[in-house]
């Protein structure tokens, strides 16, 4: 028995997310199918983190096993071919050892949110940032961010349907930076609750618009309520950039 870790890369916006669902094509099932195409096994394939529907990847991870061991670089290039035509790309392939596992060997998780700051929609980039039409400060949602870093119950920015056993985690880097039309916030931590990127980021949204001051969002995640949070910023500006092992 032979494992392996793929490093991946693809658009969120045609799949249900990234774990297998009975009535839509995923992320997992298009990866699993290709596999079975190039080497005749029915696996199963674990990920670094399960990404929601419409989210995408630069740095995706998954792991999984096979009967025999085959050169990684045919695996790649395999994995690439029959992927075809969903928007997946396998960038790396590697041997690791049998126990790795993508998801708990885990020690850090890096994501990427992308706003479109400007009165004009996205043509290009239209399920790829969130379109955001009236003027964003960054200062302030800086200085905001940086007061919840650390360990905290993150209640208010987690989805009512997290099933996490403890909403308590530890941000270890949240920073906000703007150019020209293009607002990247990028945050990282050992491991995330469901939706909760996403909740901080409509939250910043309203210190950007000036409707929130920086200790407000502060305010807002001590009360560890679910019904302080801002509106939840949509998929299609988040980012799955990176894992660290």
């Amino acid at each position: 028995m032979a494992r392996f870790k793929l490093t991946l890369e693809y658009d969120g916006t045609p799949f249900c997310g990234w774990q297998r669902q009975t009535d839509r094509m995923s992320v997992q099932q298009a990866l699993e199918e290709a596999i079975a195409r190039f080497s005749g096994e029915i696996v199963a394939t674990q990920a670094a983190g399960r990404t929601d529907a419409g989210v995408h990847a630069l740095g995706q991870v998954a792991h999984f096993d096979l009967s025999k061991h085959w050169d990684p670089f045919r695996i790649r290039e395999a994995l690439n071919y029959h992927l075809r035509p969903h928007p997946v790309a396998v960038i790396e392939c590697e041997t690791v050892g049998a126990e790795f596992e993508a998801r708990f060997s885990a020690k850090a998780r890096h994501y990427e949110y992308r706003i479109l700051n400007r009165r004009a929609p996205a043509a290009l980039e239209r399920n790829q940032v969130w379109h955001v039409p009236v003027p964003l400060a960054v200062a302030p949602m800086q200085e905001a961010a940086q007061l919840i870093l650390g360990k905290h119950d993150f209640t208010t920015f987690r989805s009512a349907e997290c099933q996490a056993s403890s909403p308590i985690r530890t941000l270890d880097a949240f920073d906000v930076a703007g150019d020209g039309e293009t607002i990247a916030i990028s945050v990282s931590a050992r491991s995330f609750l469901h939706h909760q990127v996403r909740s901080m980021v409509g939250s910043l949204k309203l210190v950007g618009e000036g409707k929130w001051s920086p200790t407000d969002f502060r305010a807002a995640l001590d009360a560890a309520e679910r019904a302080r949070c801002g509106a939840m910023a949509p998929a299609s500006g988040l980012y799955l950039t990176g894992v660290d092992y």
